[in-house]
Parts: C-alpha cells; sequence; structure tokens
C-alpha cells in the first residue's frame, strides 16, 4: 500500500481535559468530543493513541469520540504496541486485541512499537513484536508500521538498518532540543531522512513547557510575529522539517484546539530569519528550567516507582518553584504537600532503584533530581 502522508497537525490524546487534575482517568469526555469534531472540521484527521495513556484509558476514548460517532474513513488512528510491558510472547496478541476492542476498529491507519530504546527493542525481538505485526500489516489489520524512539542516533541507525521495512519514526523534535546534547533531535531526524523515513513528530511543545515561556522570550517572539502564540512558534519549527508529515500536539482544551488548527491549517514553513530567532530563545529558555521533564507519565503509568512517588508532579512544582521571583511566597510547597498528605511518597523517599530512569524518554537522572526536589520542597514546609 502506498503510504500517504497525514497533515501537519496531528491531535495527541495523551493530555486530554480532566475533570480532575490530580486524576488522570476523570477526562472530560463531552469537550474531547467537540475537539475531534473540530479538529475534523478543519481537515485534519491524524489521532494519536498508546495502550497506557491517561491510565489506560486514551483507547477507549477514540471509540467514544470517533468510531462510534464518525465514517471510518473520515479519521486516521495511530496506536502503539507497548513494548517496555511485555514479559511473555502471548502478551502481544491479547494486548492487540485488547486495542482493536478498545477503539472498535477493525484495522489501525498507523502502528507503532512504542518507546524503542535498547532495552525495548530486545524485548520486541524476543517476544515476537515485530513479527507479529508485520503479519498483522499483510493481513490489513495495519497499514502502516513504524516506531517511537527516544534514543540516540546510533541506535536509530541501527534498527532502520536491521529493519527496513518501518515506513516512519517517532521522534522527539522541538526547537529547544534540536541541537541538544541530551535529545539530539537534528541528528535523529537526519538518520530518518538518510534512510527515507517520515518522521511524526512528538513533544512539538514539549510537554507544555514552550507554551508558556519567559517574559525575554515572549518580546523576542512579538517583536516579529505580534499575533503568533509561543505554542504557535514551536509548531510551526517541528512542522517546517521536510520529512515531517505530522506533528502531535497533546491538546487539552477546547481552545487549544481552536488556536492550533487555525494557524496551522495555512502555516508556511518558518524562514531562516524566523529560525534564527528561535536559535536565541531556545538559549535563553534554557537558562531558566531546572529539570527537562515534558510529563509523559512513563515514569509512573507502568508502576516504575515503588515508594509511589509521583515523579512528573513533583519536577512540575520544582521547576516553577525555581523559576518564581518572590522569595516570601511558595504555593508550590503548600500543593507539595497536599499530594504527600494524599499517601503519596515523598521525594525523600526515593530509594534509588532506578526503574523510572530505564524508561525516562527525557533521559533524566530522576533519583539524584528528587533528591533536590526533597531539599527544596520540604526542608522548611511548614505545610507538611
Amino acid at each position: 500500500m502506498q503510504f500517504v502522508p497525514a497533515q501537519k497537525l496531528g491531535f495527541g490524546l495523551m493530555r486530554l481535559p480532566l475533570f480532575d487534575p490530580d486524576d488522570d482517568t476523570t477526562i472530560d469526555v463531552e469537550q474531547v468530543k467537540k475537539m475531534a469534531d473540530l479538529f475534523l472540521e478543519r481537515g485534519f484527521t491524524y489521532f494519536d493513541t498508546a495502550y497506557m495513556y491517561h491510565t489506560f484509558r486514551s483507547e477507549s476514548i477514540v471509540r467514544e469520540v470517533l468510531t462510534d460517532r464518525h465514517p471510518r474513513e473520515s479519521f486516521t488512528v495511530a496506536t502503539k504496541m507497548p513494548t517496555m510491558m511485555l514479559t511473555k510472547e502471548a502478551d502481544v496478541e491479547r494486548i492487540f486485541n485488547e486495542q482493536k476492542e478498545k477503539t472498535g476498529l477493525s484495522y489501525f491507519d498507523y502502528y507503532l512499537m512504542h518507546d524503542m530504546n535498547v532495552a525495548n527493542y530486545e524485548l520486541a525481538k524476543k517476544y515476537g513484536a515485530i513479527e507479529f505485526a508485520r503479519k498483522k500489516q499483510a493481513e490489513g489489520e495495519i497499514l502502516h508500521l513504524g516506531f517511537s524512539c527516544h534514543d540516540n542516533p546510533e541506535f536509530l541507525d541501527r534498527v532502520l538498518t536491521e529493519n527496513p521495512f518501518f515506513e516512519f519514526v517517532q521522534l522527539q523534535i522541538n526547537y529547544l532540543d534540536w541541537d541538544s546534547a541530551g535529545i539530539q533531535s537534528r541528528r535523529c531526524y537526519e538518520v530518518c531522512v538518510k534512510h527515507g523515513k517520515k518522521v511524526i513528530v512528538m513533544e512539538g511543545i514539549k510537554g507544555g513547557t514552550l507554551a508558556s515561556v519567559p517574559e525575554n522570550v515572549m518580546e523576542l517572539m512579538q517583536g516579529m510575529h505580534p499575533d503568533w502564540a509561543p505554542a504557535s512558534w514551536a509548531l510551526r519549527f517541528a512542522a517546517t522539517h521536510e520529512n515531517v508529515m505530522t506533528v502531535l500536539s497533546g491538546m487539552s482544551a477546547l481552545e487549544q484546539m481552536d488556536e492550533n488548527t487555525a494557524f496551522m491549517k495555512d502555516a508556511a514553513p518558518l524562514n531562516e530569519e524566523e529560525l534564527a530567532l528561535l536559535d536565541r530563545c531556545a538559549s535563553l529558555i534554557r537558562q531558566t528550567i531546572a529539570v527537562p521533564c515534558t510529563g509523559c507519565r512513563y515514569c509512573v503509568e507502568a508502576n516504575h516507582c515503588p515508594m509511589g512517588i509521583p515523579i512528573p508532579n513533583y519536577f512540575a512544582l520544582y521547576n516553577t518553584e525555581k523559576m518564581r521571583k518572590r522569595e516570601d511566597f511558595s504555593p508550590e510547597k503548600e500543593y507539595y504537600a497536599n499530594w504527600v498528605k494524599q499517601d503519596y511518597g515523598r521525594a525523600s523517599a526515593c530509594i534509588s532503584c532506578r526503574g523510572c530512569e530505564r524508561v525516562c524518554p527525557q533521559h533524566i537522572h530522576i533519583s539524584e533530581r528528587l533528591k533536590e526536589v526533597a531539599q527544596t520542597l520540604e526542608e522548611g514546609n511548614d505545610h507538611l
């Protein structure tokens, strides 16, 4: 089957609107329906989900907002085999059948091996996940086969060399990580270009980090384009690259959907002057972020923390605390205390088992950074 590129904006069903921000399962389904309807109305079709998103509810949302309400030919769906959760060969078929049941779909337009890194690649091979997916593709239950990757360009090159049948790769690409020594977005993208593979962009706004930028960055952006929001700059950057077929955005409100679809519908590639400005913006933003956590929740979704520490939540509080300008007021410490009082583990409870670090797409040394979180948010905290 010919590979048909999707439009440049994809709806990531990973950060959906919630009734309770502390409970990932309390999805505002009616709002998601309105968001999906607007997305389709404006000519976009690509929806991205995964087995464990929203504590295993995301794929069911596909059935509620799409499968049961729209003609099958009007939308495309991508989901993923959770390689990191495989423990035996039987898991592969069981999970795939669960995904079809939850989404209500007879086939997936795009299917990915989820988070392929050195360890997960070996699991995928050991339990036959790749061979299984190729069989399903031959049978028409998968139209296009690819994988997502948060590893280095050398590993990516190896996988594409050993598996030339993969049609596309999902990569973390944004202007903050483009030349990052840790993420190496540019080099990974160039590997895909070398192998002739299309790229789907994840973390284009870096978990919301690039939607709310420091004041000095905002001034630079508005000086060139007063009507462009920070998220607009980020999405346009990702979409500018020729081999990119879709830029995912994990939109969590109807207003975000309205804004993103409006400008992405006719967005032109950034020019050299605009790209140079974003390079300056990236340098300024790097000076303000303490921990580069995107809130993907891989560290907690598969129960990787035996101490029950809500790692992304604590990192978010820590980052905000570090950027706070007032020294006499810290709402972050109160929020932190509220998490602890709900029987979540303190940051200081970390036993350095590093299970979370093995699945962290950002390669954060989580156990070490939690010590900093504990020092900042626990010491002198009158709310604890």
